[in-house]
């Protein structure tokens, strides 16, 4: 069974993925983030058919400090954040060794 890619966060963001075929998604204004990201998160994350659900690393500081949590913690599905200082190879590195359990840059 494949999964889908979710994308969360403002209409802006998610538009680009969506023209790139990219189904799941939860439009959150700006201005609303800070009432109902976490509502949107935990649809992504409750939803069975999500592998992974990309957010901005700008919109982590909007949730609340259980769903940020349980985001950063969850393994399937799994959370990857775009932007911001986690943005360089070391931060997708770690993200993609917590998804699958191994480091595939590993030369050992």
């Amino acid at each position: 069974m494949s999964q889908e890619i979710a994308v969360v966060g403002s209409p802006e963001f998610t538009t680009g993925f969506r023209l790139a075929g990219v189904r799941a998604f939860e439009n959150v204004p700006d201005d609303e983030k800070d009432a109902e990201l976490d509502a949107a998160v935990e649809r992504a994350f409750d939803d069975e058919e999500i592998g992974i659900v990309v957010m901005r690393e700008d919109d982590m500081d909007h949730l609340s400090r259980g769903v940020r949590q349980d985001a950063e913690t969850s393994i399937e599905p799994t959370l990857v954040t775009l932007g911001g200082e986690g943005a360089g190879s070391g931060g997708l590195r770690e993200q993609i060794k917590r998804a699958i359990g191994i480091d595939l840059m590993d030369e050992n």
